[in-house]
C-alpha cells in the first residue's frame, strides 16, 4: 500500500491487519484476521489523538478534550480516511461479504483502519503509528474541536459561575428581529442580577451560545 509512506519490516502485519474475520473459514482457517489488531489500533489511535490535544489545546479541560477526541475517531471520520487511502481495495473478505458490498461497509473500513494502526505500531512503534494517525486525523480533530467548542460556551460559563459562586445565571431574550423566515434572536447573559454579555442567532439556542461566548470572553475565561 504505497498511500501508506511506510515499509513494513514484517509485511505479515499488514496482511494481518488487511484480513476480515469472514476470511477465515475453511480453507483459510489458519489465517490470522484482524480483530486483535483493531483492539490494539484503537488504543493507539486514542493515545496519538489525546497526545495531540494535551500539546496543543492546553486550556481544553478533560471533558472537552475527551468529547472531542470521540467526535474526532467516530466511525464516520475513520471511515472517510479508510476511503481515501482506498483500503477497501485491499481487504480480504469472504465471498459472501464481498458480495453483500463489504469492502465499502463503514464499520468493515474502519475497523481495517485502527487495525492498520495497529500493524504499524508494531512493526515501527509509536514513531511509525503517529505521523500516519496525525497524517488522516488532524483534519477531524480541527473540526471536532471547533463543533465541541462552539457547543460548549454554556457549559463553560456555567461550570465558571459554579466554581466561581458569582450568582444565578439567567438568559434573556431581548429582541427578535427579521421576517417570519429569517427570525434573528438576541439574548443577553446576566448574572447575580448583572448583566454581561449579548448575542444573536437565528435560534434562541445559537443567540444563547454567541452570549454566553461574548460573556467568557468579558469574563477573559479561556474557551478550549
Amino acid at each position: 500500500m504505497s498511500k501508506l509512506s511506510y515499509s513494513f519490516t514484517d509485511p505479515a502485519l499488514l496482511n494481518t491487519a488487511l484480513t476480515h474475520s469472514s476470511f477465515v473459514k475453511g480453507e483459510n482457517r489458519a489465517t490470522l484476521h484482524n480483530e486483535r489488531m483493531e483492539f490494539l489500533g484503537d488504543a493507539v489511535l486514542e493515545l496519538c489523538v489525546s497526545e495531540y490535544l494535551y500539546l496543543n489545546h492546553p486550556h481544553m479541560n478533560e471533558g472537552m478534550m475527551t468529547r472531542t477526541r470521540s467526535r474526532a475517531v467516530y466511525e464516520h471520520a475513520l471511515y472517510k480516511a479508510a476511503k481515501e487511502l482506498d483500503l477497501g481495495k485491499y481487504l480480504r473478505l469472504s465471498h459472501g461479504e464481498e458480495n453483500t458490498g463489504g469492502r465499502d461497509k463503514p464499520s468493515i473500513l474502519s475497523d481495517a483502519l485502527e487495525a492498520v494502526i495497529g500493524a504499524l505500531f508494531l512493526d515501527g512503534g509509536i514513531s511509525a503509528a503517529k505521523p500516519f494517525v496525525l497524517s488522516f486525523a488532524a483534519e477531524s480533530i480541527a473540526e471536532a474541536v471547533k463543533s465541541v467548542t462552539a457547543k460548549d460556551y454554556k457549559t463553560l460559563l456555567q461550570e465558571y459561575v459554579q466554581h466561581n459562586h458569582t450568582g444565578e445565571l439567567e438568559y434573556t431574550v431581548i429582541g427578535i428581529s427579521g421576517p417570519d423566515h429569517k427570525r434573528v434572536f438576541t439574548m443577553q447573559v446576566s448574572i447575580g442580577g448583572v448583566v454581561y454579555g449579548f448575542g444573536e442567532g437565528s435560534t434562541k439556542q445559537e443567540a444563547g451560545q454567541n452570549a454566553a461566548k461574548a460573556t467568557l470572553e468579558l469574563l477573559d475565561q479561556p474557551m478550549e
